[in-house]
């Protein structure tokens, strides 16, 4: 394998895992305050349809920075999705799971039911503006790492990158974090201290959309081109296992990320890699998602997460 090849599955893991990174990071944050995002699914369905409308209805406007407003307008509509879970979890009490399959159940059905309204179709035209490949002056000279890492690259990969740095600083070392932190191992304990556990949890949930959202317009404009009804089909729960195996840590679930990123690429261009061309293509295929089961079945039990993750709580008690 030549410099070239292995340049290219260097890249095309970074598309695959850029949605993966952002949208496992949102379920860092949900579940840090105690709600459990199961779904994160339906938050990327939500900003892959607004991020594929947004680009085709302004891309004459905006032209190439296109894409780009699309992830900042998807984020939002992600916002404004996740305010559903956060308002049936935090005030109405409802079962965290049951809130989350709901909202993985309504985001196809209502996406699709706006194409319909919007372009008469079940799915979108394709995008004319999509995120490409960026080579960045200067870096790209450096000896061996240049063309490999930044030559013909994946620039919303090393936005994700940033945001997990940042993501691990505001968890960890800010007053802000710690206060979320608090809320999602023992909110009783934080309440008495004078922490809002309430907006705290609406905080967690509403990074969450955020972050989801614009993992759902990163893959959209990058892979998929077009919204239908199978554009997002498992990235939110692959994240979820990214999350579970970074054992809820930033930096861990953009590693996890990467890693399911690369799977999900072998999957797709294995055939053209010696060795990996020899198995089935039906295997390739399936490979992700049996390795997200895996992941689940063995380190969900061993993984610990915050003590009151999933726990509803009465400000009463």
């Amino acid at each position: 394998m030549d410099m070239n090849q292995i340049a290219s599955i260097i890249t095309q893991t970074l598309i695959y895992s850029t949605p993966l990174i952002l949208t496992a990071l949102g379920g860092v944050f949900s579940e840090r305050s105690g709600i459990v995002n199961v779904g994160l699914e339906g938050i990327m369905v939500i900003g892959a349809f607004t991020a594929v409308v947004f680009n085709l209805e302004m891309a004459d406007t905006f032209g190439a920075a296109t894409p780009w407003l699309a992830i900042i307008v998807a984020g939002l509509a992600g916002v404004l999705f996740s305010l559903l879970h956060a308002l049936a979890t935090v005030n109405f009490r409802a079962d965290h799971i049951i809130s989350g399959t709901v909202m993985n159940m309504l985001a196809p059905a209502l996406a699709i039911f706006l194409v319909k309204v919007m372009y008469g179709k079940g799915q979108t035209d394709g995008i004319t503006r999509r995120l490409g490949y960026f080579t960045v002056p200067g870096l790209e000279k450096i000896p061996v790492l240049g063309p490999l890492l930044f030559k013909n690259t994946f620039l919303p990969a090393y936005f994700a990158i940033l945001v997990a740095v940042l993501a691990w600083f505001v968890i960890f070392k800010t007053k802000f974090g710690l206060r979320l932190r608090s809320v999602g191992e023992h909110p009783q304990a934080a309440d008495t201290l004078g922490i809002n556990v309430y907006l705290m949890r609406y905080a967690g949930v509403l990074i969450s959309g955020f972050l989801g959202g614009m993992g759902g317009a990163i893959f959209a404009q990058s892979i998929s081109g077009r919204f239908a009804i199978t554009t997002i089909a498992g990235q939110g729960f692959i994240s979820m296992a990214a999350m579970i195996f970074g054992k809820w840590n930033p930096l861990g679930a953009m590693g996890a990320a990467i890693f399911f990123g690369f799977a999900q690429n072998i999957s797709i261009a294995g055939k053209n890699i010696p060795v990996i061309s020899s198995i089935p293509d039906v295997y390739l295929q399936i490979a992700p998602y049996v390795l997200t089961i895996v992941v689940l079945v063995l380190f969900l039990g061993k993984a610990s997460g915050p003590k009151a993750n999933g726990t509803n709580y009465i400000k009463s008690k």
